[in-house]
């Protein structure tokens, strides 16, 4: 059976790996069901949360925050 699956995209404040890794913890605890990446070397250094439950663009923003990395929702233009 087909599980659909919500894709988000955000732009981060994110430049460096071990920034990245911690992002992930946190957000991995919240969101535990969730695949969680990041593409460090895109200019907007893209934070990918892949999941079959609906993301909280909020909370998100919200998590990221607390740890004071910007992030917001990766509109395409």
């Amino acid at each position: 059976m087909f599980t659909p699956k919500t894709v988000e995209i955000y732009r981060t404040g994110v430049t460096d790996e071990v920034l990245a890794e911690k992002c992930i913890s946190l957000l991995s605890s919240h969101f535990p069901d969730a695949i969680i990446d990041f593409d460090l070397e895109d200019t907007d250094n893209i934070l990918r949360m892949e999941s079959v439950v609906p993301i909280n663009t909020g909370r998100i923003v919200e998590l990221l925050d607390t740890i004071e990395v910007p992030c917001e929702l990766y509109r395409d233009r």
